[in-house]
């Protein structure tokens, strides 16, 4: 390269200059200025120009690090920076599984299973996208198509395979739900407020009866006490929304279609549903196997009673919220019972002292 067309000039040590010296000579220091050699003697501090280069991407190689102490991502320092994964600390924090979620809803779509459950849905007027019946129109089958079609709901015939496999996750033991030939598509349960619980007893010019459910997990055992509540005239049931079940298509079946009539409150903390039925003069009585006998309690008038968990029973702070416990008489040889099996005797034990108090 000749020295016109060489940037930085003469290289040390070439023919032209002779014999290489220690003196201050040009090398592509970038913005560093040369302070001498390397055994301490002093040079000029004149500054150097940066390198340029033709090629993309060829920066210079020693390029410091970033204000924020990070190396860059890009090619020599020089290119865009490319995120090339999430730091640790960048990354979004996982909720924990309990933490409470604003405006939740229950948005999943529900499948009503069952004679009984189609029929009433479609008596209450529920809005219903669609009802799937087999060809065999035997009983009440034919009462069910009947009533969807005055009310001008699409119902299809298919084949009960079709049925049997959107049942089976709603089965047990590996053998799908019961349908009895028909299926229904419908909207999600409407979840109401303790206030319209309370507001539906006044308006029926009656005290307060409301079944309050503590941790109850399997959705058969929550739609049969939603099934005892609505013959035993309860104004509406409660459950939590963490760790307990909720109103979903098993529920319903089980249920028999008492879901379209019984209100159903939602909330997040059972303790504080208590003490709101308590500022509206509704007594609490918890079922506990270690209280007094249910015929030596008082179950009469504005009554909330609270049903524990199916295997441990109510949780320590509920009991600690209820103004009393009441228990079972047992006289065989199994001291428990089913937690729907209990729920219903308490009910009508309920409903017997109001009649004899009455």
């Amino acid at each position: 390269m000749s020295d016109q067309n060489n940037e930085y000039g003469r290289r040390p040590g070439s023919k032209e200059m002779g014999v290489r010296t220690r003196k201050q000579y040009e090398k592509p220091y970038g913005n560093k200025s040369y302070r001498g050699d390397s055994r301490g003697r002093k040079g000029d501090e004149r500054e150097y120009p940066k390198p340029v280069y033709d090629r993309p991407y060829e920066g210079d190689r020693r390029k410091k690090k970033s204000e924020d102490g990070r190396k860059p991502y890009g090619r020599y320092g020089e290119q865009e920076q490319k995120p090339y994964g999430r730091r640790r600390d960048d990354a979004p924090k996982k909720p924990a599984f309990d933490a409470p979620v604003e405006n939740e809803r229950d948005e999943q779509p529900y499948l009503l299973i069952g004679r009984n459950a189609v029929r009433e849905a479609v008596k209450s007027g529920r809005s219903i996208d669609r009802i799937l019946v087999t060809n065999e129109r035997d009983g009440s089958l034919g009462e069910i198509v009947t009533l969807a079609r005055e009310r001008k709901l699409v119902v299809r015939e298919v084949d009960r395979k079709k049925l049997d496999e959107l049942c089976m996750p709603f089965g047990h033991g590996g053998k799908t739900a019961n349908h009895q030939g028909v299926v229904a598509y419908a909207a999600g349960v409407s979840y109401c407020e303790i206030a319209d619980i309370l507001d539906a007893a006044k308006a029926r010019g009656e005290d307060p009866f409301v079944i309050v459910l503590d941790g109850i997990e399997d959705p058969h055992n929550l739609g049969s006490i939603i099934r005892s509540a609505d013959c035993a005239g309860a104004h509406g049931v409660i459950i939590g929304k963490r760790r307990s079940a909720s109103v979903t298509a098993a529920a319903v079946k089980a249920a028999a279609g008492a879901t379209e009539y019984m209100k159903i409150a939602r909330v997040v903390n059972i303790s504080a549903a208590l003490e709101q039925l308590k500022s509206a003069g509704v007594w609490v009585a918890g079922a506990e196997m270690s209280g007094p006998d249910m015929q030596k309690q008082h179950l009469g008038g504005a009554l909330a009673l609270v049903i524990g968990n199916e295997g441990e029973g109510l949780s320590k702070l509920v009991r600690e919220h209820c103004d009393f416990l009441v228990s079972i008489p047992m006289h065989g040889h199994i001291d428990s019972l089913n937690a729907g099996v209990a729920a219903a005797i308490l009910m009508f034990e309920k409903k017997r002292q109001d009649a004899q108090n009455a």
